[in-house]
């Protein structure tokens, strides 16, 4: 090799490593096209101190010391789980915890800046992130579960409020980390085989119980049921009976009305006949009244003329001859014959004429002593 390509070489190789001296320099004070995902928010350093905190995109900066961190503002899983915490009442249950850790986000950018500087390691990784929050949260299930009894952490919505005392420690002990938690929950209480023996013993005594008191409650809804059903029964056969009373006081109250209307009939056609009867008797009484006034006028000089004749013999015996002789015409014939004798009457025939001879002088007029009279 020649002296000339050794220069060359040696340039070469001075050229290089004086690159790689000025990249290494510019390498602490530059970035260039550095991207942010959505998920995460970007630290900008100038001279070792934060100086901004963005939001998703794509960066570049040059100056002393420029550098760049990426904060995931995605959460942080975390199961923490303790298999014997101490009740207030002295009693041991195991406890299994899960949620969520999140940092402070570009909303938070002020809290990231101030704890940075004590917190970034939480910041950047998760493991970290994780092993702190699970310390954080064993704490606080300690002194939830140490603050109740048994019965308060383990049965019913009791779960529930030791929830929520988990995450509101949780949450305390986490706020001055900047850290947020969310989505706390309590999946698991773990317990003893005894323990458990004896719950179960406790739940079987209590399902018991309640069983019975179920069943004597079914007998009793089905006392109930049954009685109701004869009450109903009855209310009809009784409801039934009075409707047929009801019905037949009725009918009686119709029939009863019926006959006193027919009653009033009978009585007011009563009274019309007795009054149409009492009319026709007073009009019977006048007329005969009204007879006997209009006889006695009718008979009056009858009855006269018969005292007249009763009280004077021989003026009624001088009545009655002229009245004989005026009922007399000039062709009758009279026929005198003594007492005691039947006179012979010829029926005129063929050539008979019967002829009676009487006195020229006149009419031959008996006395009142019987014997005959010659005018």
């Amino acid at each position: 090799m020649t002296r000339q390509n050794m220069q060359r070489i040696g340039v070469a190789v001075a050229v290089i490593f004086g690159l790689l001296i000025l990249a290494s320099i510019a390498g602490q004070h530059t970035y260039f096209l550095e991207r942010v995902d959505p998920q995460e928010v970007a630290v900008r350093f100038r001279g070792g101190t934060i100086y901004e905190v963005a939001g998703p995109g794509v960066y570049s900066d040059i100056a002393l010391y420029a550098d760049i961190k990426r904060v995931s503002s995605e959460g942080v899983s975390f199961t923490v789980e303790d298999p014997e915490v101490i009740t207030l009442d002295r009693q041991r249950v195991g406890l299994r915890v899960s949620g969520d850790a999140f940092r402070p986000g570009i909303m938070q950018a002020q809290v990231l800046q101030e704890l940075w500087p004590s917190y970034q390691g939480l910041y950047l990784s998760d493991d970290r992130l994780r092993t702190r929050v699970i310390d954080l949260a064993l704490q606080a299930m300690k002194s939830c579960v140490g603050d109740r009894t048994f019965n308060e952490n383990v049965i019913g919505t009791s779960r529930d409020e030791l929830r929520f005392c988990v995450d509101e420690r949780l949450s305390l002990l986490a706020t001055p980390l900047g850290l947020d938690i969310r989505n706390v929950a309590v999946p698991n209480i773990i317990l003893s085989e005894e323990v458990q023996a004896s719950l179960d013993s406790i739940t079987k005594s209590r399902l018991d119980t309640e069983l019975a008191q179920q069943d004597a409650i079914k007998a009793r809804e089905q006392a109930l049921a049954d009685q109701s059903r004869e009450e109903g029964v009855v209310r009809v056969v009784l409801a039934r009976q009075q409707e047929e009373v009801r019905q037949k006081t009725t009918l009686s109250q119709l029939e009863r009305e019926r006959l006193v209307a027919e009653r009033i009939v009978i009585e007011q056609q009563k009274s019309n006949d007795l009054f149409a009867a009492e009319k026709e008797l007073e009009i019977s009484l006048v007329e005969a009244e009204v007879a006997l006034l209009t006889a006695q006028a009718t008979l009056a000089e009858e009855l006269v003329l018969a005292q007249l004749y009763g009280d004077n013999a021989a003026y009624a015996y001088l009545q009655a001859l002229i009245t004989n002789a005026s009922a007399l015409r000039e062709s009758d014939k009279i026929i005198f014959t003594q007492e005691g004798t039947t006179p012979t009457i010829v029926v005129p025939g063929p050539g008979i004429v019967p002829v009676v001879e009487t006195a020229p002088t006149g009419v031959v007029v008996p006395q009142p002593g019987g014997e005959p009279a010659t005018p």
